[in-house]
């Protein structure tokens, strides 16, 4: 099949509130707000995203944060870990940051060689940071320099079920994923040439479905260069038998969606036109950018929306 996935492109999760997720990740871990938007087909919701100054594919954590949503609980058939990569000897630094903030959930870890800082978001969400040899130029500011700054994604550990993690690991090898290597339960893929945030992780255990919820991944988001790779996917998929949406116009990227056999929803994204298409790159972030189809609502929006200060 064709092999055109670069990794991945954003990963999206759920949240509570707009102000604590906004500050979380510009304020504590000193990411770039590239869009403030709506939920497609929620738009008294935000769509809000995070990344470097320009929103490249494969540095992109995006949020729904609906006001007083319940907190997920933990299972299999998700995404449990959003791992981001930083310089190497960079983790004493966010050690001591993430406790100065009152981060939860600090725990130094090594996984397949490689020095990690596991951590929780707001809500509750499963986070890590990957000490790599990462080339990417970060964001930086909110006392966070760049020897020290998030250079993007650098995983996604899926919690699987053994029948799904089979699955899945099939799948990500169709997809172009090379399996790398295998330490306890957890086997690692990546696509070979990617983009950087190029690693999964497949982690198999015997425990009960998650529960969706605030803290819980919603979708990942794997990146192709153009519409014309995403069809060439998306027709390889489907002749696989599996049940892939028609192309969808996110107005920053093209999308396509199916439920993988572990039961995390996967996306293919493209890379184009990318978060510049209505803001200049130094303004973005800024003003609150309307899917056209919500326009007509910018009034009540503005009005209803939870404020936030950057």
């Amino acid at each position: 099949m064709p092999t055109h996935v670069n990794g991945l492109h954003h990963v999206t999760s759920l949240a509570s509130g707009a102000q604590a997720n906004n500050a979380f990740f510009t304020r504590v871990l000193g990411l770039r707000r590239v869009k403030k938007t709506v939920n497609f087909d929620a738009p008294d919701v935000y769509h809000l995203y995070y990344g470097d100054a320009a929103g490249t594919p494969g540095t992109v954590m995006t949020y729904f944060p609906f006001p007083h949503a319940r907190r997920g609980r933990a299972g299999t058939g998700e995404v449990a870990t959003t791992a981001f990569a930083v310089p190497r000897g960079a983790l004493p630094f966010w050690e001591t940051r993430l406790a100065g903030f009152g981060v939860a959930g600090l725990e130094r870890t090594t996984r397949l060689g490689e020095a990690r800082l596991m951590f929780r978001g707001p809500d509750g969400d499963g986070f890590a940071l990957v000490e790599t040899e990462d080339t990417r130029a970060p964001w930086t500011g909110n006392g966070v320099d760049a020897d020290v700054a998030i250079r993007g994604f650098h995983s996604a550990d899926m919690r699987l079920s053994p029948r799904g993690a089979a699955a899945s690991r099939e799948l990500l090898q169709f997809m172009g994923y090379d399996r790398l290597d295998t330490e306890g339960n957890v086997t690692r893929f990546r696509v070979p040439g990617g983009n950087a945030a190029d690693v999964i992780d497949v982690t198999e255990t015997e425990a009960p479905g998650a529960d969706q919820g605030a803290g819980s991944v919603h979708h990942i988001a794997f990146s192709v260069d153009d519409r014309a790779a995403q069809l060439d996917l998306r027709k390889a998929l489907m002749d696989t038998g599996y049940q892939v949406t028609p192309v969808i116009d996110r107005d920053y990227f093209w999308a396509i969606y199916f439920r993988s056999p572990g039961g995390v929803l996967f996306e293919v994204a493209t890379d184009e036109p990318g978060f510049d298409r209505d803001e200049d790159r130094a303004h973005l972030g800024a003003a609150l950018k309307l899917p056209t189809q919500h326009e007509h609502l910018r009034a009540e929006l503005e009005r209803r929306l939870e404020p936030i200060e950057d």
